[in-house]
C-alpha cells in the first residue's frame, strides 16, 4: 500500500471476526467481495483477544483472520487496541481510570476507560502496538493503519488524575518559566488566586464559582497536546515496523475537546465517523430542523466534516497528496446511541455516501459488517442483520459499486477560492465563556458554511495560517475570538474579501480582552471598536432596517472615519461595516441575512454563486458536478447543468437524490 492517495474511489466496512464463529469467516468474506467492499477495519477492540493474559500474546486467531480475508483479496485496516485496554491491566494500574470533573473515577465496564497522561498506560500502548507492528507490519494485505478509537469519545480528553495534575504543572513551567509570569497572564491578583509555585497549582474543578478563564484555555491547550502526544507514540513505533503503509486516526463529528489539525500532523491519512440521523438528532438541537430533515440528516452538518477533515488530511502532506476517509459511515438503518431512531428515507443512505465521495473521500467505510445480537450495540444495524443474511445496507453496497464502475470518479482535493476559518482556540474560549448560551465559534462558523453551501460554494474550512488562505478570493472569519498576530499580518497582505465577526478578535492569547478593546490588531485592517455585546433569547431577535434579524446578539461597535455602514439595526446603531477589502458583521444574522451577507462578499471576491433551489446542494469534485436533494420535495435541476452532460442521475431530482454532471463526451 502506497502512502500516495488511491487511484480511485471505493467502500470498505468495520468487521469484528473475534464475535463470530471461524467457520463463518470465509462467507463474510466472500460476501464483502461480492457487494464491491475493498477495504476491512479490524481489530481495533480487540486487546482482550490477543493478549488474554499479562505478556502472552494469541496471535493465532488474527492470523487466521488476515488470511480469510486476503483470500478474497480485502485490503485490512489493523487498528492498535488502546481504545480497550483489558481488565487484568486494568487491575494492575488501577490508577490509569480517567477521572471526570466532578471527582469520579470512570471505571472499567465499557471503553475508553484511560487517562491520556498516564505514563504507565502511555508505555503499555507502545508495547502492544510494537508488538502489532512487528507482526503484521510487512504483511501483504495490510493496506493501512488506525490509531486507537475516536480519542476523547465520551468525553475522555480532559481527565483530573494526579497523572494529569503532575503533567499539568509540568507543562506549566514549560510555558511560563516562572510563576511571576504565570500570575501576570492569568490575572491572578484578581480575587486573591496568586500561587506561590507551580506546585500549588491544581486541575481547574471543584471551585465555588467561576474558573479563571486563563486556567481553563491553559488546561484545554494541555490536554490537546497530550492527545497529540499519545497519538504520536503509536505512530512513531508503526512507522519503524510498518514502513510505507499510511496511519489514520477516526475523529468524531462536533467533537472539539483537542486540536484535530495538530494530531492529524502525525497522520497520512484523517477520516472521521459519520452518523448523519444520529447527529440531527443529537447535535442540531433544533426541532424544526429535527422534524425537517428527520430520515436524512442536515444538509450541512456531515459535509462541514467531510471538508473539516479534507482539511486535515493535507496537514502532514499538503494538498496534492492529502488523503481522507470516513472510517465510519451509518448504514441505511438505526444506531444503538440515539435517543430516537428514525428510519432513514429511501435514497438516504445512498445520498450520504455519494456526498463524502464528491468531496474527495478515497474510501467510505460503513459500520458496521454485522449487526451483533449481545453486548452493547445490539440496536445499531449493519449491512448484514443479526442472523448474517443481507440487510439493506448490504444492497446499498452493490448499487453504490455499480454507480463507482460506472462513473469512475477519482479522490480530487481542489484548492477552492473560498475558505472559511475554524479554530480550536476559539471554539474553546466560546464554550468557557459564552457570551450567549446558544453561541458558539463552531455555531457561527457552520452558519456561514450553510450560507456558502446555499449558494453552491465548495469551500475549505482551514486554520488561521498565512499558508491555508494564500491564494483565496474570500476569507470568512466567524467568531474568530482569538485572532493570532500572525494571522492577522496574512490577512493584512491578501487581496482577498474578508467577512468577519461577531465577536471576532475579542481576546487575546491569554483570554483576556485584547488592549484597546476589541477587534484587536485586526483594527489595523477595519477601524472599529466593540464596546458591549448584548444577547438575548430567541424570542427577541434585533430587527434590522431591511428587515432581516440580528439571531439573538448583537454589537455596540464605534467606527472611524474611513469605515463605511453598509447597514443599521432599525434602532440606527451598525450592523454591517465595511473599510477597504474586510467587512465585519456586527451581530448574528437569521438565514436570510446570512445569505445576503455571504452573497454580497461573493459578488465582491468576484466569485460567482448558484441561486439553488430550496435544501439542494452542489458540490464541485474536479471534471464533476455532484447535485444532492435533501429536501421533501422534487426539484427541476436543468438549469444547473449548463454545457455539461448528465453522468448520473435525472434533471428531476427526488427527495434523497444524487445527481451528477460532467463535460459532455
Amino acid at each position: 500500500m502506497s502512502l500516495k492517495p488511491l487511484s480511485r474511489q471505493t467502500l470498505g466496512v468495520c468487521y469484528y471476526p473475534e464475535h463470530w464463529p471461524e467457520d463463518r469467516w470465509p462467507q463474510d468474506a466472500r460476501m464483502m467481495a461480492e457487494a464491491g467492499i475493498d477495504f476491512v477495519r479490524i481489530g481495533e477492540f480487540a486487546w482482550s483477544q490477543l493478549e488474554p493474559e499479562p505478556g502472552e500474546f494469541d496471535w493465532s486467531w488474527l492470523d487466521r483472520a488476515f488470511e480469510v480475508l486476503a483470500s478474497e483479496n480485502l485490503k485490512i485496516v489493523l487498528g492498535t487496541p488502546t481504545a480497550t485496554p483489558p481488565k487484568w491491566l486494568v487491575d494492575r494500574m488501577p490508577d490509569m481510570l480517567p477521572i471526570g470533573p466532578d471527582g469520579k473515577v470512570r471505571g472499567f465496564g465499557s471503553r475508553r476507560h484511560y487517562c491520556f497522561s498516564h505514563e504507565g498506560y502511555r508505555a503499555e500502548c507502545a508495547r502492544i502496538t510494537k508488538a502489532l507492528a512487528e507482526r503484521y507490519g510487512d504483511h501483504p494485505a495490510l493496506a493501512a493503519w488506525q490509531t486507537d478509537n475516536e480519542y476523547g469519545c465520551h468525553r475522555t480528553t480532559l481527565s483530573y488524575t494526579p497523572a494529569a495534575l503532575s503533567a499539568f504543572r509540568d507543562w506549566l513551567a514549560q510555558q511560563y518559566q516562572s510563576i511571576d509570569a504565570l500570575n501576570r497572564s492569568w490575572g491572578n491578583v484578581f480575587w486573591s488566586m496568586e500561587y506561590r509555585n507551580f506546585d500549588e497549582i491544581e486541575l481547574p474543578m471543584g471551585a465555588v464559582a467561576q474558573l479563571n478563564p486563563s486556567h481553563l484555555i491553559d488546561f484545554r491547550r494541555f490536554a490537546s497536546q497530550e492527545v497529540v502526544a499519545f497519538n504520536r507514540l503509536q505512530t512513531e513505533i508503526i512507522r519503524r515496523h510498518s514502513p510505507g503503509r499510511p496511519i489514520s486516526h477516526n475523529f468524531m463529528g462536533k467533537f472539539f475537546e483537542f486540536d484535530h489539525y495538530a494530531v492529524s500532523a502525525d497522520l497520512e491519512i484523517a477520516a472521521w465517523d459519520a452518523y448523519p440521523l444520529g447527529f440531527l438528532d443529537r447535535e442540531i438541537g433544533d426541532l424544526d430542523l429535527m422534524q425537517r430533515y428527520m430520515g436524512v440528516g442536515h444538509p450541512d452538518f456531515d459535509a462541514f466534516h467531510h471538508d473539516l477533515y479534507r482539511t486535515c488530511g493535507q496537514m502532514r502532506h499538503g494538498l496534492e497528496d492529502g488523503r481522507w476517509w470516513v472510517m465510519e459511515q451509518q448504514p441505511p438503518g438505526p444506531l444503538n446511541w440515539g435517543a430516537f431512531n428514525p428510519e432513514p428515507k429511501p435514497g438516504a443512505g445512498r445520498l450520504w455516501v455519494w456526498e463524502a465521495f464528491a468531496a474527495g473521500a478515497e474510501v467510505v467505510s460503513f459500520f458496521r459488517w454485522r449487526q451483533p445480537s449481545f453486548a452493547q450495540e445490539q440496536m445499531h444495524e449493519g449491512l448484514l442483520l443479526p442472523d448474517g443474511t443481507p440487510n439493506q445496507g448490504y444492497e446499498l453496497c452493490k448499487e453504490i459499486t455499480a454507480e463507482l464502475e460506472t462513473l469512475q470518479p477519482a479522490p480530487v482535493n481542489t484548492r477552492s477560492d473560498v475558505a472559511i476559518i475554524f479554530d480550536y482556540d476559539s471554539q474553546w474560549m466560546s464554550e468557557i465563556m459564552p457570551v450567549a448560551a446558544d453561541a458558539s465559534h463552531f455555531d457561527s462558523v457552520l452558519r456561514s458554511y450553510a450560507a456558502l453551501r446555499r449558494a453552491g460554494i465548495s469551500v475549505d474550512i482551514v486554520p488561521p495560517t498565512a499558508e491555508a488562505i494564500a491564494g483565496r478570493k474570500l476569507i470568512v472569519m466567524p467568531m474568530l475570538v482569538h485572532c493570532p498576530e500572525a494571522f492577522t499580518q496574512a490577512l493584512s497582505e491578501s487581496d482577498a474579501v474578508i467577512l468577519a465577526g461577531p465577536w471576532t478578535g475579542a481576546k487575546s492569547s491569554n483570554f483576556t480582552i485584547p488592549e484597546g478593546l476589541p477587534p484587536g490588531t485586526l483594527r489595523n485592517l477595519i477601524d472599529i471598536t466593540l464596546r458591549r455585546v448584548e444577547t438575548r433569547r430567541p424570542f427577541a431577535p434585533f430587527a434590522l432596517e431591511d428587515g432581516n434579524t440580528f439571531a439573538g446578539w448583537r454589537e455596540d461597535i464605534a467606527a472611524g472615519e474611513d469605515v463605511s455602514v453598509l447597514e443599521r439595526l432599525e434602532t440606527g446603531e451598525p450592523a454591517v461595516l465595511r473599510q477597504g477589502n474586510m467587512i465585519y458583521l456586527a451581530g448574528r444574522g437569521d438565514d436570510a441575512m446570512q445569505d445576503k451577507q455571504i452573497r454580497r462578499a461573493l459578488d465582491l471576491a468576484k466569485v460567482p454563486w448558484i441561486d439553488l433551489p430550496e435544501d439542494v446542494r452542489v458540490r464541485k469534485n474536479g471534471p464533476l458536478t455532484f447535485v444532492f436533494n435533501y429536501g421533501q420535495g422534487t426539484c427541476d435541476i436543468s438549469s444547473l447543468m449548463g454545457n455539461q452532460s448528465l453522468k448520473m442521475g435525472t434533471l428531476n431530482l427526488v427527495p434523497c437524490g444524487v445527481t451528477c454532471f460532467g463535460p459532455a463526451s
